[in-house]
């Protein structure tokens, strides 16, 4: 049995999957801030698993954990992950101090991509493309996580797409970011709901102009991230995963749209099939944790 543990900004997600790669058990609990709290939010549900399972952390066939920020997979060290509280954190050898074992440690994104590939039973290259407060996408190929030279692959939330746009929090400007995720819409939409693009959606269809301007935008820049990932990585499957992804078939519907827009004038665009390529990651499924499970051993 394998454990892995999806560190969110408010929740952690943690499950239990069996030697199929089935879900045994799944638990979740509010994420502490800080740098002692998130550890002991890890251990913490270490333990309930445990006691779910009747498994000593050491039981278990391998340990993992997802988490945002920069993460060195190598070292389990964890860097700018703000939401968190964390600047520098040595994660992955501070819960092996507590719990006795080792820890893989990724990045959420990277995890979530794993997870969705393993949950949907894709083969071949795949691209888990996330859409929450930021953007960024995770890369499998042949069931094992691509992270690139450096760790970096997938950050394509931060290529800019117009000189003259926003600053993007990474420093430059007009990147796709700023267009299509959370912050990006709640920048353009300012609103006390928590869920800023649920208002814009609501606005939209009471037929405001400028939330409907804004909701293609969002659209297009879906589609944006989508064309990237298609000429530089050639995925058979991007699969769309989250908050944004709750959306559901309308967000889907609007992005297929442009794509297909896109290729009424584009027979090269036409030729690769970009809507038959996408996909949203299944409604509540916890496919961070899932793949944090499966990190341990990728």
């Amino acid at each position: 049995m394998r454990l892995g543990i999806d560190i969110g900004g408010t929740k952690t997600d943690a499950v239990a999957v069996d030697e199929s790669g089935a879900l045994a058990e799944r638990i979740r609990l509010p994420t502490g801030f800080g740098h002692a709290a998130v550890v002991e939010t890890a251990v913490a549900a270490v333990s309930r698993l445990g006691e779910l399972t009747g498994l000593a952390p050491g039981g278990f066939q391998s340990i993992g954990v997802g988490i945002p920020g920069m993460v060195d997979a190598t070292s389990g060290h964890v860097a700018h992950a703000v939401n968190l509280g964390l600047d520098r954190l040595e994660l992955g050898g501070m819960l092996a101090g507590r719990l006795g074992v080792g820890v893989r440690v990724e990045n959420d994104v990277k995890a979530a991509a794993l997870g969705a590939s393993h949950l949907l039973g894709l083969t071949g290259t795949v691209a888990f493309l996330n859409l929450g407060t930021g953007m960024a996408a995770g890369i499998v190929v042949d069931g094992r996580l691509w992270r690139g030279s450096t760790g970096i692959a997938g950050e394509i939330g931060h290529l800019p797409v117009d000189p003259d746009g926003p600053l993007c929090a990474c420093g430059q400007r007009g990147c796709l970011e700023t267009l299509a995720s959370g912050s990006g819409i709640a920048r353009q939409w300012p609103t006390d709901d928590p869920f800023p693009v649920r208002a814009l959606y609501a606005a939209a269809e009471r037929g405001d102009p400028a939330a409907r301007a804004i909701a293609a935008r969002l659209a297009v820049g879906i589609a944006a991230a989508v064309r990237v990932l298609v000429l530089t990585v050639d995925p058979a499957t991007v699969v769309i995963g989250g908050g944004l992804s709750h959306l559901g078939e309308r967000l889907l519907g609007e992005v297929h749209e442009v794509l297909h827009d896109w290729e009424r004038t584009s027979p090269f665009l036409a030729s690769l099939d970009l809507p038959g390529r996408v996909r949203l990651v299944p409604e509540g499924s916890p496919v961070a944790a899932l793949g944090a499970a499966l990190v341990g051993e990728n």
